[in-house]
């Protein structure tokens, strides 16, 4: 468990997130967990699906350009 202020902090940039933006940071924190709870390397199979659906969300949309990153950074 955060400790407070930490989970208040949290609370306070999680609301200002679009969904879009929360997914991706759920992906991130998901495959950290996974990655420091097994470590092994994953196959090739699981890397090709990971590339085709990272593939997928950016041609529906779902991604930032370098310049939008850029802005959404000042902001933090």
């Amino acid at each position: 468990m955060l400790p407070h202020s930490l989970e208040n902090e949290f609370s306070k940039y999680w609301s200002k997130l679009s969904a879009v933006e929360k997914e991706s940071l759920l992906t991130v924190a998901k495959n950290y967990v996974q990655l420091k709870e097994d470590p092994q390397n994953i196959d090739i199979e699981q890397y090709n699906f990971e590339i085709d659906e990272a593939i997928s969300r950016v041609e529906a949309g779902e991604s930032f350009t370098h310049e939008e990153v850029l802005k959404m950074a000042k902001e933090w």
